[in-house]
């Protein structure tokens, strides 16, 4: 799927600690914890918890989220839509993985196993 360029932009400049707080609630109000939702994104991007904190006291952009990622190689499994968009039919790289992040966060949040969001 073609996503527009507009769109791709306003991800690429979303700063990461703007969302985060939405991230926090999503979960907590589902009844997940923190500990789960460091857990997902360390598997996904490779940050801990401690670097977790450093982007968000940078206020990094997805964009900068992104390019100090080091993406987990099964990512590619994580398929289904998300934000209206289906994941594999994504042509954005950036884009594509910022979706990685949601879907991952709406599944620990929807109370899927974390075996199962890490793709084993």
């Amino acid at each position: 799927m073609k996503t527009t360029e507009k769109h791709n932009e306003r991800i690429a400049n979303m700063k990461f600690f703007s969302v985060w707080p939405h991230y926090v609630n999503k979960i907590e109000k589902k009844g997940r914890t923190l500990e789960e939702l460091y857990q997902v994104i360390e598997w996904l991007t490779g940050f801990t918890e401690k670097d977790i904190q450093q982007i968000i006291d940078e206020k990094i952009t997805f964009k900068e989220f992104f390019d100090r990622a080091t993406l987990h190689p099964n990512a590619h499994l994580i398929k289904g839509v998300i934000c209206g968009y289906r994941i594999e039919e994504i042509d954005n790289e950036l884009t594509k993985k910022a979706r990685y992040l949601d879907k991952v966060i709406d599944e620990l949040a929807r109370g899927r196993k974390v075996e199962k969001i890490l793709r084993k």
